[in-house]
Parts: structure tokens; C-alpha cells; sequence
């Protein structure tokens, strides 16, 4: 049996802050670090390229987090 428990005050200031931002920002975002990353890539600056390209998935996960949170609110 899991008792209700309640989000700790700076988790629910963070998610109020997250809420604002539109879900497509997440989206569009990942898809401009993969951008740049491909572009250091062709630039054959390497560590640059896999350093920038590991963001996405983060950036990603981010967004699908705050997804969750608007459609299924934290409490």
C-alpha cells in the first residue's frame, strides 16, 4: 500500500516554473543540439560533436517530465 505523499516545496516551484514552458521547446530544442552537434561532426571537431549530441536524450526526458506533470498534475 503506497500512502499519499506530497512534493516537497522546491519540487513544486520547480514544476510551477517547468509548467510555463510549451512542450514544443523541449522538442525543438533537442532537434537544434542535434543540429549543432551533426555541424561540429563536419567539422571534425569530434569530442565537441559527442559532447553537444549527448544533450538531447536529457533534453528529451525533460520534456517528457513535463508533460507528465501538466497532464497529470504532481499531487
Amino acid at each position: 500500500m503506497v500512502k499519499n505523499k506530497k512534493e516537497g516545496k522546491i519540487a513544486k516551484e520547480i514544476q510551477d516554473y517547468t509548467a510555463e514552458i510549451p512542450s514544443d521547446a523541449y522538442l525543438w530544442t533537442a532537434f537544434g543540439v542535434m543540429g549543432i552537434s551533426l555541424t561540429l561532426k563536419l567539422l571534425q571537431k569530434n569530442d565537441y560533436a559527442l559532447f553537444v549530441g549527448q544533450w538531447a536524450a536529457p533534453i528529451l526526458i525533460m520534456g517528457v517530465y513535463n508533460k507528465i506533470v501538466k497532464v497529470e498534475g504532481s499531487e
